[in-house]
């Protein structure tokens, strides 16, 4: 196993001249084929040497499935991270776009949302009950908006979800400043007739000159 090459002519004794040497027979007669054959088990062929092929060609084939296992396992990783509810946060699309779209929706106070109404469009939003109707409605999308980012969903139709979400969502706003400016203006026209109301002039008796009394009285009661 050690020897680093094989010669045949270095089994003795020899053949001698023309092969007559007596001693190579009675040493090889009975084993012709023993010098002609290299045993060293790191021979090109030998059995060390065959061993530590295979053994080297096990060491590949096992390679090759650590590579495949790895590329599993980033594949497998890949697709958790595409599919996690856990991880939906960390989502670009959601830290650069739709979470600064849902910012309002997922801070939502409604003491702070009446503030800044006007206080006559306030009360009649209050007494009409649409107050109560809007904070219902956002209550309802953020609820559907916290199911869509923690549920395990494949990334593009959690993109789909955030999409539809926030046309629901732009809608209801739009509908709501409607609303608002709606009261608003309610709430203008009825303080106008109200100051009308006060400036009415009773007329107890008509008489032909009544227009012109009229008209003198709506003068001297009239504001510059």
């Amino acid at each position: 196993m050690v020897f680093k090459q094989w010669d045949r002519s270095r089994f003795t004794p020899t053949s001698g001249f023309l092969g007559l040497n007596p001693y190579y027979w009675l040493t090889w007669g009975l084993h012709p084929n023993y010098p002609k054959s290299d045993l060293r088990p790191l021979a090109l062929l030998g059995p060390q040497t065959q061993r530590l092929s295979a053994v080297g060609g096990m060491q590949r084939t096992d390679k090759n499935y650590e590579l495949e296992s790895d590329s599993l396992r980033q594949t497998a990783l890949a697709q958790f991270t595409g599919i996690s509810g856990l991880l939906s946060a960390t989502d670009p699309l959601w830290v650069i776009y739709y979470s600064r779209q849902f910012k309002e929706l997922l801070d939502f106070d409604r003491e702070r949302m009446l503030s800044a109404l006007p206080l006559g469009a306030r009360r009649k939003l209050l007494a009409s009950g649409s107050v109560d109707w809007y904070t219902g409605e956002l209550g309802i999308l953020a609820e559907r908006l916290e199911a869509a980012r923690t549920v395990t969903l494949d990334r593009g139709a959690r993109i789909m979800s955030y999409h539809r979400l926030l046309l629901e969502y732009k809608k209801m706003q739009a509908f709501w400043a409607d609303k608002v400016i709606a009261a608003g203006r309610d709430a203008e026209r009825s303080k106008v007739r109200s100051v009308l109301k006060g400036q009415e002039i009773k007329i107890e008796s008509w008489t032909p000159d009544s227009d012109v009394g009229i008209a003198k009285e709506i003068l001297r009661k009239r504001k510059y």
